[in-house]
């Protein structure tokens, strides 16, 4: 009865077979880019596949239940939770930001908490914080401690970067400040209310938002490496990522990913009515002029005719994405672990998202 249900509830877009060679290409190259480990899970009424390239660790293959760091896939839990207290009549979106966080500037009196969620709020960049650009500065800052507020704080008293609402600029700023809001106006802090309104009720055992001192990732999981000059692989699976609270710092499994997704796209966890915010993308542009791609929480791209809804995140040894059809007949989790921070990570994502939706008449 319960799928017969969620079956009237979406449209069902025809969609290619699965081509499980191909699904297996996209993760088996693990020198372009240079990767220690890569896993794909496909999953939904539209097709199933695991599968999983390299190592967790020295010695040992990756297994399905491993953990890794999400990144900004984080960032649509944030997202649901936000759009919950909505419901709740606790948050407002279109209340100003400041009215829940007065400490901020008055230059930036103007954003909302809706502009926060889908980043056309303007807010200048941040000052202070610490140069990341290479590896070794990397290490140097793996166990840095950050509190909310020594974040909110780098956010300057200047003339935001545009007026709020008229551009989109994607900005890890925007979910602290969303995090904080949603922290204040329930008492608890994120990791409560993920584990109380997602993780458990969905039986997501395998993740979770880190505590502000911790730094290994707990129970079994895949390991992350920099290449760092002199130093060679080094891993950086331990870290403190209290500097991306709320933006970044998650931790999660692929098939959690697409249990969350299919979840939130079936109208489980989300209102209707604010569901559909999550699907809205706002009519302006990029600050760099071309179309603006992200919703509330999510982001869509079309690829070989299909138009997926999700999100991407990356971390320091770590690159992940959860992608689903609106429809939910096919859901995509994937995690690789790139050993160099830079554009080379998108040749397996591409790959990814093509294997994914391959018409078969492009099978080899």
């Amino acid at each position: 009865m319960k799928s017969l249900l969620i079956a009237a509830l979406v449209a069902v877009t025809p969609l290619p077979p699965l081509q499980p060679e191909l699904l297996h290409a996209a993760i088996a190259d693990l020198e372009h880019p240079v990767v220690t480990a890569a896993q794909l899970r496909v999953a939904g009424p539209a097709g199933r596949w695991y599968g999983a390239e390299g190592v967790a660790e020295q010695g040992r293959p990756v297994r399905p239940d491993d953990r890794f760091r999400i990144g900004s896939v984080t960032k649509v839990f944030v997202a649901t939770v936000a759009l919950q207290l909505v419901a709740e009549r606790r948050l407002g979106l279109d209340t100003k930001v400041r009215h829940y966080l007065p400490d901020l500037p008055e230059t930036i009196d103007a954003v909302t908490v809706g502009q926060l969620l889908n980043h056309t709020s303007g807010i200048p960049n941040e000052v202070g914080y610490p140069d990341l650009s290479t590896p070794e500065k990397v290490l140097a800052h793996r166990y840095d401690q950050w509190t909310p507020e020594q974040l909110r704080a780098l956010v300057p008293a200047t003339e935001p970067k545009f007026e709020a609402g008229t551009k989109q600029e994607y900005r890890g700023i925007n979910y602290l400040l969303a995090t904080m809001i949603i922290e204040k106006v329930t008492g608890h802090d994120l990791a409560q209310e993920v584990d109380k309104r997602i993780a458990r009720p969905l039986g997501l055992t395998r993740t979770y938002v880190p505590g502000r001192n911790e730094t290994k990732i707990r129970g079994s999981h895949v390991h992350g490496y920099l290449n760092v000059p002199g130093q060679g692989l080094v891993d950086v699976s331990d870290y403190n990522s209290s500097r991306a609270h709320g933006e970044g710092d998650m931790v999660s499994t692929t098939g959690d990913l697409t249990r969350f997704i299919a979840a939130l796209f079936y109208g489980r966890l989300v209102r209707k009515d604010l569901l559909e915010k999550m699907f809205t993308v706002p009519k302006v542009s990029m600050v760099d002029g071309s179309p603006a791609s992200y919703a509330t929480g999510l982001q869509t791209f079309t690829i070989n005719g299909v138009e997926v809804w999700g999100k991407t995140g990356e971390w320091y040894g770590f690159n992940a994405g959860m992608f689903s059809t609106r429809d939910g007949q096919r859901r995509i989790a994937y995690s690789f672990t790139p050993t160099v921070r830079d554009s080379s990570q998108q040749l397996m994502t591409l790959r990814i998202a093509n294997a994914v939706t391959s018409p078969a008449a492009d099978r080899p």
